[in-house]
């Protein structure tokens, strides 16, 4: 497997190899061993699915508080997505700062999101279907949202806003300015 750090080196990029014959393709998605000797050692107790319908369904960007923060491996297994990380760690010499990548079925790559980012991605085609660890349960009342088009992160997504889906929750979600006077992490 290789590993590769983006601008912002907490956030990981990952390439599991793909073994491929007549009957299709054998991979190993996850293997603990594999990335602990790579230097990650997060321990992952939950996986979750999204599947969505449409090109522009946005979910995030997410996150949840601490004792409850998650750390985040996410890949696609069908179809594409622009996975954003905005790094909300008010000590840090990155805080308000953002890292982007397309995670795709073609590619198979994988990024890893630690704690301390809120998390959101994009589809970038229908029918795209997203499988993520996380290293923490979900707690309804950990879950924050910070507005995926918030003008002071400036993310240039890949769709319009009248071309973006969202849930009711994401449509609420708090302003960074909000989060900079209180922030989480």
């Amino acid at each position: 497997m290789k590993f590769e750090a983006l601008a912002i080196p907490d956030v990981k990029l990952l390439f599991p190899k793909k073994f491929s014959d007549e009957r299709g393709f054998f991979s190993e998605t996850y293997n603990q061993t594999t990335y602990a000797d790579a230097g990650i050692f997060q321990s992952f107790v939950q996986d979750n699915q999204s599947v969505s319908c449409n090109a522009g369904v946005l979910r995030g960007l997410h996150y949840q508080c601490t004792p409850y923060a998650q750390d985040k491996l996410v890949r696609v297994a069908h179809g594409r997505i622009l996975d954003v990380a905005v790094d909300i760690r008010a000590g840090s010499k990155t805080f308000g700062k953002w890292v982007s990548a397309e995670i795709s079925a073609t590619e198979w790559n994988q990024i890893l999101i630690p704690c301390g980012f809120a998390h959101g991605f994009v589809t970038l085609e229908p029918d795209t279907e997203v499988h993520y660890k996380v290293s923490a349960p979900y707690t309804p009342e950990a879950e924050r949202s910070i507005m995926w088009n918030d003008p002071d992160l400036g993310i240039p997504w890949p769709h319009e806003e009248s071309d973006v889906t969202l849930s009711q929750k994401d449509m609420q979600a708090m302003s960074f300015a909000d989060y900079c006077r209180n922030p989480d992490f």
